[in-house]
């Protein structure tokens, strides 16, 4: 979509907006396709949908990984496998769907699990048992066994979101597709132009604090450059910017203008698909790890501000890597193991999301690919199409991915990065289509231990097993920059792009 497209009669929100500042105006790098929860493809959606529901926890004023209460008025964890919670008396729904209950506390967790429904979040609640109902408000959370990430992933996130079970099952399908059936949050979806805006109104029935914004409007804007003109021009008011634009804002910031730097938790990987007839034989993929220049990459869509990653956690996580197995580049290797395997004139494509970050490491990687002897094709796609590229249940466009390079978002706990490469996520969100039985008992041993030192055994040697495969080059961990005008307070978490829309005031 164009800039007119996108930005379209945003010049007249901006004189208005800067009259009365209750208007908020904030880039999305993508759209939503989904606002269920159980199926969240994207920050942004979980963004969307914090503003709109409540979690028992959340994460302490979201801008550390401390949690306190959020719709709970009480939770307590009585011994390993239970969890006792109290509701607030005064979060009601929205659409007349009376009061917030247990059972849709019940509801929202279960329902997670439902094998018909299918959820891609389904690791997170994988050693639930039950919800048991004890009153209107009050309920336990019984798992099979202890679950180490129930704090700092599970209750506090995406799979922690409340949704209202009588509005949910009155929906065909009994799924949310881009509207919430209703509400308990300070905001509510007023309107959705696919690929133009999304708003957010204030809920009138909300008893709670009142947001400083009367609306918050998303402009969904794909590349980096189009979305920093359109601050310098006035037309966003948050905007996360082109690490490669970091030191350009370093030496200039725009009058009027913060720019925000922290470090990053996501995750880059160039990833192989390991059922494509091109990479079934291991000594392939491996050769592909050898003959990329990692560093190369790098400098070329980071400009030397982003470190390699050594796996899917970052430093300082639990179960951090020191170093990848494959710590330099080595192109006499690649070659050895091509010719081992009886491979000559490899051609491949690489698939990624047509914008100036992919494009440039994906050119490095093309020029790294063909010293080896492979030629490669370079496949872009809008990010509304590549996040579904990889999905059985859109098609058959996985069987044609090759290779491909893209990123998830972290969080503390180990157990979110390491459920998306389990072998149930083959056909979901594991793409590579990567199945190890040792991985997944691994994570199941990590996900009950509590001592950090041992879990994190388990975490580092489940990236060996990535790496090993071949299906996984680690790239970066990256940093999230973002220039926001000097009248708004954001409230940012740790990880640089999960916002708590309704804490955002003016400064």
């Amino acid at each position: 979509m164009g800039m007119t497209a996108a930005l379209a009669g945003v010049g007249t929100m901006r004189r208005a907006a800067a009259q009365s500042q209750t208007t908020l105006r904030l880039r999305s790098i993508v759209d939503i396709q989904t606002l269920d929860t159980a199926f969240t493809y994207s920050v942004h959606e979980a963004n969307v949908n914090k503003a709109q529901l409540h979690n028992l926890i959340t994460f302490k004023t979201h801008n550390s990984w401390e949690w306190e209460l959020d719709g709970a008025a009480m939770v307590e964890q009585v011994d390993d496998t239970h969890v006792n919670f109290a509701l607030r008396d005064d979060l009601g729904w929205t659409n007349g769907f009376g009061p917030m209950t247990a059972e849709d506390v019940k509801f929202s967790f279960e329902r997670i699990l439902d094998p018909e429904l299918g959820s891609s979040y389904q690791a997170d609640w994988a050693l639930l048992d039950h919800v048991e109902v004890t009153g209107e408000r009050t309920g336990t959370v019984v798992m099979k066994q202890p679950f180490a990430a129930l704090w700092g992933s599970t209750l506090p996130w995406v799979s922690g979101f409340i949704l209202c079970k009588a509005a949910v099952e009155a929906l065909p399908g009994k799924r949310v597709e881009t509207q919430q059936p209703a509400t308990s949050g300070p905001y509510m979806v007023t309107e959705w132009k696919p690929k133009e805006r999304l708003v957010l109104g204030r809920n009138d029935l909300f008893s709670g604090a009142k947001p400083d914004f009367d609306e918050i409007v998303f402009l969904p804007v794909d590349e980096d450059k189009t979305a920093e003109l359109a601050f310098e021009a006035g037309d966003i008011d948050y905007c996360p910017i082109s690490i490669s634009s970091v030191p350009r804002y370093r030496d200039a910031v725009p009058d009027g203008s913060v720019l925000q730097e922290i470090p990053g938790l996501d995750y880059y990987w160039l990833g192989i698909n390991v059922e494509h007839p091109n990479f079934t034989d291991q000594r392939v993929r491996k050769a592909i790890q050898y003959a990329l220049d990692v560093p190369a990459m790098l400098d070329a869509a980071f400009f030397g501000v982003a470190g390699r990653a050594t796996g899917f956690q970052a430093p300082g996580g639990i179960g951090y890597r020191d170093a990848n197995l494959i710590g330099a580049r080595d192109v006499d290797k690649a070659k050895a193991l091509l010719a081992e395997a009886g491979v000559e004139g490899l051609k491949t494509n690489l698939t990624i999301i047509n914008a100036t970050l992919w494009t440039s490491m994906a050119q490095v990687a093309q020029a790294n690919l063909a010293e080896a002897g492979i030629e490669v094709e370079i496949l872009p796609y809008d990010s509304g199409t590549f996040w579904t590229l990889g999905l059985e249940s859109e098609g058959e466009a996985w069987k044609d991915i090759q290779l491909y390079m893209q990123l998830y978002n972290g969080l503390a706990d180990p157990a979110y990065q390491t459920q998306w490469f389990l072998p149930e996520q083959v056909g979901i969100w594991n793409w590579e289509r990567w199945n190890s039985p040792e991985y997944g008992e691994l994570n199941e041993k990590q996900l009950a231990e509590f001592d950090p030192i041992k879990r994190g055994e388990y975490v580092k040697r489940m990236q060996d097993l990535c790496e090993e495969s071949g299906a996984y080059t680690f790239l970066t961990n990256g940093l999230q920059a973002a220039l926001h005008k000097s009248w708004i307070s954001p409230v940012i978490r740790p990880d640089g792009i999960s916002m708590y829309l309704p804490g955002f005031k003016r400064a």
